[in-house]
């Protein structure tokens, strides 16, 4: 029988964790998360980045503000996060507030990206219809010939968003679909916890 979850006083605690677990173990990207956003009409819209940082209990991520996924965090900062780590039979679920990281923030952070993804950050439109393969093919060489060796500045089109969380459920896989389910939710800046039916 596999273990039960845990309580913990911070869900941070129990999620930083979880998260060291499954950099150890997991094969690929044990910081993939799927990123929910809401729609101009109300429809979820969804799709999977990269957790950057929990710094100060907010989830970091980056992305090119014209992105959709960035306009629709504009209009209503609400989100939803999930990571599923398969190797590990265990989810975290988050619900929260996005708010964008300083431009300091973004400016250290992109400073640490490898060259060909601080061009790429330059050439890309991204979420914009892309014609033919090659016209992203040249935009790409066009901005590493004019970069050269010189250090890629951040586009100001290019930054990223803090999640402060207000709900954050861990599940865990058991036998006959009877999984382990906790839920934190916050109110007053204080979390408090209760156990789930599967």
């Amino acid at each position: 029988m596999p273990n039960k979850i845990h309580y913990a006083d911070n869900p941070l605690d129990l999620f930083n964790e979880w998260f060291h677990e499954a950099a150890s173990q997991e094969i690929n990207d044990p910081n993939a998360m799927s990123l929910a956003t809401v729609s101009p009409t109300g429809l979820p819209s969804v799709r999977m980045v990269l957790l950057k940082g929990l710094t100060d209990d907010q989830f970091v991520f980056y992305t090119n503000l014209n992105s959709r996924k960035a306009k629709e965090i504009r209009q209503d900062p609400r989100v939803g996060l999930c990571f599923y780590w398969k190797s590990l039979h265990k989810q975290v679920r988050v619900e929260g507030v996005c708010e964008e990281v300083t431009m300091e923030e973004a400016d250290a952070y992109f400073a640490t990206r490898p060259v060909g993804s601080q061009i790429g950050a330059w050439a890309s439109q991204q979420s914009e219809f892309l014609e033919n393969r090659a016209t992203l093919e040249e935009a790409l060489a066009k901005y590493a010939l004019e970069f050269g060796d010189n250090p890629v500045p951040r586009p100001r089109h290019w930054s990223g968003f803090k999640v402060t969380p207000t709900l954050i459920e861990f599940w865990q896989e058991q036998p006959f679909r009877l999984h382990d389910r906790i839920v934190y939710t916050q109110e007053n800046k204080a979390w408090t916890y209760k156990r789930l039916y599967p």
